[in-house]
């Protein structure tokens, strides 16, 4: 494993250049560790608990949170689980995810350390197979947090805080990193460009154009770097930074001192917005822009949003849910994305919460059925990324239909009704959309043209016809469900078909594969009673069939 050092490269800093600003390290030294070991990286992901997510959905009456009744409506957004990246563990300390940044088919995920101990990481997950994401690529800090992770241009900027006490030369903990990266490997052989500030410990680090923005906490400054060759090009104190937003030539600040500042590209400031609202000492918060609105992580207040022109709180999106058993202060708005009108809240010990923003307010949907505190969030796409304790970094698919999709589905009108749906005996229906289904049942024709999940069995039953075109998931890895085609049934599939359970094809059952790219992912067997018939192209992930 070749390793560099972080302490020695902030000495020779200080020795070449007499400056605390940029320096490039490539020597074997002790405190970054490249790990070579592939077995680590594969077993690092998780599929146990991957699968269907259900919502809890608050009742309006009694204002409890729970899943989807058995004979209620079919709930919106069919979210699958893909898998976890479980938290690297160094020297027996185990550290957990601080940030996320999504680029083409990579994720970048940036770990620390709570407490006084500085040691951290990063990983490159290639999510380029929703089927079968991989750890491409991880190295640790071993004296050092990394704090946040964005990746531009063929490299990898990360930002952080070390022990400069180890050091007899080096005044500041903050610093900015630029490690190369291609095809999801870091590649150490060029070293490592650095750039150090004042401030207790960078915080952020963001692009734009050719600049490297960097944030660094307490009694820090927001610098600019020059992003090829990490020089400090512009600097400005703040007192309490915790993230930046970057748009078009704007940056939205957060400072835990006052609330958010909108600077120009020149980092002038153009507007104050004053939040009164305890951000926590040392806490992750983060903020970001969507349309004319800014929303902002604000501890145990929920998520607060604010009209970019005026500065006006709109709302306040409240934390949904106080857990039994867990302590107060880990029941808080730890960090906000958006996506596409989706609201996303990792709200700690609360759970990760969905909202939507119909652009007048935001409508609560529910709380995301995941393990774990949750910490960090962020999306991009069709994936959401949240960053939870011991449950590692979970990817969740989101399933919206591709705009081909919906175009092939016009001729159909969107399902709205039980989350049990059942097809009668001569019946034929047709539907489109995206829904969570608790049951399917068919016994006459039924075509389905959208995205969809099924928390429990799907019955195709005797010389039933079922198509799907698009996606459709069915259980749980935990709680194994199956297909069930019934004698003389016949199964079409158009698209992707993820089983967590068994197949099972009984005497004269068809299932048929159209086109070209279908893809069927089944986690239990395939199993043929008597004779059964299976035609078609199609990629078949797990090899059983």
């Amino acid at each position: 494993m070749k390793k560099l050092s972080l302490v020695a490269l902030a000495t020779m800093a200080f020795l070449v250049s007499c400056s605390d600003e940029t320096t490039v390290y490539s020597d074997p030294k002790d405190d970054v560790v490249l790990e070579g070991d592939q077995s680590v990286l594969d077993n690092s992901i998780s599929f146990d608990n991957s699968g269907v997510l259900d919502i809890f959905e608050q009742d309006k009456s009694t204002g409890r949170f729970s899943k989807s009744s058995n004979d209620g409506e079919a709930g919106d957004y069919p979210l699958t689980l893909v898998a976890q990246v479980n938290s690297p563990t160094y020297s027996g300390t185990l550290l957990t995810a601080s940030h996320v940044d999504v680029e083409g088919d990579y994720a970048y995920v940036s770990y620390n350390t709570a407490g006084a101990t500085y040691l951290g990481g990063v990983d490159a997950i290639n999510i380029s197979d929703p089927n079968n994401p991989r750890v491409t690529g991880r190295l640790y800090y071993t004296n050092a947090d990394i704090n946040a992770v964005k990746y531009d241009n063929g490299y990898v900027y990360i930002a952080g805080g070390f022990d400069s006490e180890k050091s007899a030369t080096a005044d500041f903990n903050s610093f900015v990193g630029k490690i190369t990266v291609s095809n999801g490997r870091f590649d150490l052989g060029g070293g490592i460009t650095y750039g150090f500030q004042e401030g207790f410990n960078a915080t952020d680090v963001k692009v734009m154009g050719d600049k490297l923005l960097v944030a660094s906490g307490k009694d820090g400054l927001l610098r600019v770097y020059d992003k090829n060759t990490v020089e400090m090009v512009q600097e400005v104190p703040f007192a309490d930074l915790r993230a930046m937003a970057v748009k078009d030539n704007d940056i939205a600040i957060l400072d835990g001192s006052h609330g958010v500042s909108l600077l120009d590209a020149n980092l002038e400031t153009k507007q104050d917005i004053a939040i009164n609202s305890d951000f926590g000492d040392f806490s992750k918060r983060t903020l970001d822009f969507y349309e004319d609105k800014i929303i902002v992580s604000e501890g145990s207040k929920g998520a607060g949003v604010y009209d970019l022109s005026s500065g006006t709180l709109l709302e306040h999106v409240p934390i949904l849910i106080n857990p039994d058993g867990v302590d107060s202060s880990d029941i808080v708005t730890n960090a906000v994305a958006i996506n596409e009108g989706v609201v996303l809240m990792a709200n700690g010990g609360a759970g990760l919460c969905l909202s939507e923003d119909n652009g007048n307010n935001t409508d609560l949907v529910g709380i995301i059925e995941l393990n774990g505190s949750i910490n960090y969030v962020e999306s991009k796409g069709d994936y959401a990324f949240a960053a939870s304790g011991k449950s590692g970094l979970q990817i969740i698919k989101m399933n919206k239909p591709s705009a081909s999709l919906v175009a092939a589905c016009t001729e159909t009108p969107i399902y709205e009704g039980s989350s049990n749906l059942s097809v009668d005996t001569g019946a034929i229906l047709a539907y489109s959309g995206s829904k969570r289904f608790r049951t399917l049942n068919v016994n006459g024709s039924l075509l389905l043209c959208g995205s969809w999940t099924v928390r429990e069995a799907v019955n195709i039953n005797e010389n039933a016809v079922f198509e799907m075109n698009g996606t459709l998931v069915v259980a749980r890895n935990n709680k194994r469900r199956n297909v069930t085609l019934g004698e003389g049934a016949t199964f079409r599939v158009e698209g992707n078909l993820t089983i967590y359970g068994d197949l099972i094809l009984n005497e004269g059952a068809t299932l048929e594969f159209l086109g070209a790219n279908s893809v069927v992912n089944v986690f239990g067997d395939v199993v043929r009673n008597g004779n059964t018939e299976i035609t078609g192209t199609f990629r078949d992930v797990q090899n059983k069939f």
